[in-house]
C-alpha cells in the first residue's frame, strides 16, 4: 500500500450495485460496488445541489441522486440525466487482501 491509497472498507462489507459515504480529510467520497462485484469511487454530492450519492440508488453502473434524480455514470463520472449537468470526479480503486482501497494521488 502506498501513502496515496486509503482503506475504505474490507470487500465484504459493500453488497454488490450498493453505495457508501466514505470521509477523509475534510472530503466526502460515494464508493460503489457493481453488479459484477468491481469497485469504483467519484466525488461523494452530486453537482446539482450537493446532496449525497450515498442517499441515491444504484442501477447497473448508474448513481441516482435522491433529492432530483439526476444520474451519473458511476464509472466514468459523467452526468447522464438532467438536473445534473456537471460530470463527477473519479478516482481509481483496487483491491488488495480483501480490503477496497481508495487511490488519493491525482486529488
Amino acid at each position: 500500500m502506498t501513502f496515496t491509497e486509503i482503506e475504505v472498507c474490507s470487500i465484504d462489507e459493500m453488497e454488490r450495485e450498493s453505495v457508501r459515504r466514505f470521509d477523509y480529510e475534510g472530503q466526502s467520497y460515494a464508493i460503489y460496488r457493481s453488479p459484477e462485484g468491481e469497485f469504483f469511487a467519484s466525488d461523494g454530492y452530486c453537482t446539482h445541489e450537493r446532496s449525497h450519492l450515498a442517499d441515491g440508488i444504484v442501477m447497473d453502473n448508474i448513481i441516482e441522486c435522491s433529492r432530483h434524480f439526476g444520474q451519473f455514470d458511476y464509472k466514468t463520472g459523467e452526468a447522464v440525466e438532467l438536473p445534473a449537468c456537471i460530470d463527477l470526479r473519479t478516482y481509481p480503486v483496487s483491491v488488495r487482501d480483501g480490503k477496497v482501497l481508495l487511490d488519493l494521488s491525482a486529488r
